[in-house]
């Protein structure tokens, strides 16, 4: 087991950051740790990464005690902060090797060149930091929090502000550093959980409402099917509404529309009758899948 959390709380004078939050990650996963704003995921990466006490509760990373061991935690702990920390002023290389020294590590140069390759850095390397590009200061981020090797990484918000094409790049680094270790990272966009991790978990109010593999939080929420119908010409809405199994249909752009109908009842049959009956014709049919983007508001505005 990684990443062991039981029933840990953290208070913050009167308001409780945190609230009995109990979960576990296993070697290798990649998993999003998902929240609104305020919800507790930057207090319990901190907890985690040994920056900040719990007020109750265990927690241990590779089976060594937060609380009580340190020490070993932040040998076996890289940490990504959501403001990534770099001293402006400090060459590429010269910062790696600066922080490898903190962590004595033997053939440091050797080491720096890895990371540096491993990041994509090799153009950048003899540069100040202070001059880089926001994806690349991300990288010296990244590269930081891995140069001691460790087994577990933790990063809170490591896209943010990255243009599309930096974002592509940070995904695929961070799937190919989970192929050995395993992965903790926060995040507001959705796509990139769905393309990176293998595990959610949602985080509202400082109490986890969900915990579960991508693929099956996806679906799990789905109380309703919803049909995307393109006509030939406009139809009605109070014949849509009354086909078996429909709740609403709802015109978006020119004749298309969004038809839900119940979990339970294909409504798709129903749509052709009518539109048979009623001599129009259907231009597309699609059933429109669940997002993860959509389960999280469910889950975060019930929790409300």
């Amino acid at each position: 087991m990684s990443i062991r959390v039981e029933n840990i709380s953290k208070v913050y004078g009167s308001q409780k950051a945190l609230n009995d939050v109990s979960f576990e990650i296993h070697a290798g996963e990649i998993v999003g740790f998902l929240g609104p704003n305020g919800a507790g995921k930057s207090t319990m990466m901190k907890i985690l990464t040994c920056y900040i006490p719990q007020s109750s509760g265990k927690a241990s990373v590779c089976g060594f005690d937060v609380s009580e061991q340190s020490m070993e935690v932040r040998k076996n702990v890289g940490y990504l902060p959501e403001h990534n920390p770099l001293y402006l002023d400090m060459y590429v290389k010269e910062y790696l090797e600066f922080i490898g020294g903190l962590h004595k590590i033997n053939n440091k140069r050797n080491r720096v060149k890895e990371m540096i390759e491993l990041t994509g850095l090799q153009i950048e390397q003899n540069k100040k930091i202070g001059a880089l590009s926001k994806g690349y200061r991300q990288r010296v981020g990244i590269a930081q929090a891995m140069i001691h090797d460790p087994k577990v990484l933790i990063m809170d918000e490591p896209t943010t502000g990255l243009d599309p094409n930096q974002l592509e790049e940070i995904r695929s680094l961070i799937k190919n550093i989970g192929r050995e270790k395993t992965v903790m990272l926060s995040t507001h966009i959705m796509q990139e959980v769905e393309a990176v991790c293998s595990k959610v978990i949602i985080i509202n109010h400082g109490e986890i409402v969900a915990n579960d593999q991508t693929s099956k939080l996806k679906h799990r929420q789905e109380e309703v099917q919803v049909v995307q119908v393109e006509f030939d010409k406009e139809p009605s809405r109070s014949a849509l509404k009354s086909i078996s199994g429909v709740r609403e249909a709802k015109n978006t752009i020119g004749n298309v529309w969004l038809i839900e109908g119940n979990a339970t009842a294909d409504v798709r049959k129903g749509i052709f009758d009518y539109a048979v009956k009623s001599n129009i014709s259907i231009l597309s049919l699609q059933k429109v899948e669940s997002k993860l983007e959509d389960v999280f508001k469910s889950l975060t505005k019930k929790a409300e």
